[in-house]
């Protein structure tokens, strides 16, 4: 039996039927370099390279990553390591070319994983993950609902969003106490809109204090001409504004060292 930790909030994927059909939804091709994170116990990785003949991953449990190695040998490619430090953009000039990311998301890291990901956006082509429902429903929320907010407006310049398929907590080992969703994120070629450099911050800053006005929450950020200069009501919650009306904000906001 497989020993989990909770430290890293390993849940591993057990049912057939789930698995088969991520492998399914990610249908990779030969020549593509796909990259798991966290293949746990090999689940996952052992549909994926019935397709391709050898793939990345990052695997942290070194118990894991020393089994990993005996199974796989020569097609797991594998790096101990957290995801959370993983140089993607490294791995891609390794491999040359873009990546495919593929993995089960240990969901007390998925958010800061997320923006790891953002951060490697020009060396991804997708990610295909499983990650807790209640996240994915946050990065394709719309804007005036309950889950809308810092997720969803950074990861909205860079990203189409595709909720597959909800997986209930059966499907894992042990199970958890939420249920679960695929998702895919495809990186787009260009982003939606222009991102000045201010646009993390004037976000973060935003989505700290939701339940006060934008005129109280980005006070002393965005100068006061802004909001007529953009036509924004200063007396809006942020959930209420759209992704482009955040950089239209920014880009009248000066960038502050050390933020962003």
């Amino acid at each position: 039996m497989i020993r989990t930790r909770k430290r890293f909030g390993q849940h591993f994927l057990h049912d057939p039927g789930v698995l088969a059909r991520i492998a399914d939804a990610i249908n990779p091709q030969p020549g593509e370099h796909l990259v798991e994170i966290g293949p746990g116990p090999g689940a996952l990785t052992a549909r994926l390279l019935e397709r391709v003949a050898q793939l990345d991953a990052v695997e942290i449990d070194r118990d894991l990553a020393a089994a990993l190695r005996v199974r796989w040998p020569q097609q797991l490619l594998l790096h101990e390591g957290d995801a959370l430090k993983f140089d993607f953009s490294r791995l891609a000039g390794e491999r040359g070319g873009m990546l495919r990311v593929v993995g089960n998301l240990p969901y007390n890291i998925s958010t800061p994983l997320l923006f790891h990901l953002l951060a490697h956006r020009a060396v991804i082509r997708d990610a295909t993950v499983m990650l807790q429902k209640e996240v994915v429903d946050r990065m394709a929320a719309a804007p005036g609902s309950k889950q809308y907010g810092r997720l969803t407006v950074m990861l909205a310049p860079w990203f189409d969003i595709t909720s597959l398929f909800d997986v209930g907590p059966g499907a894992f080992q042990p199970p958890p106490r939420v249920w679960s969703a695929v998702a895919r994120l495809t990186v787009l070629e260009q982003p939606r809109f222009a991102v000045p450099a201010s646009y993390g911050l004037v976000v973060a800053r935003a989505f700290s204090q939701r339940r006060k006005t934008l005129r109280s929450s980005l006070r002393g950020l965005v100068p006061a001409t802004a909001w007529d200069s953009c036509g924004i009501d200063s007396g809006a919650r942020p959930e209420t504004l759209q992704p482009r009306e955040f950089a239209s904000l920014a880009a009248l906001t000066p960038q502050r060292a050390g933020e962003g």
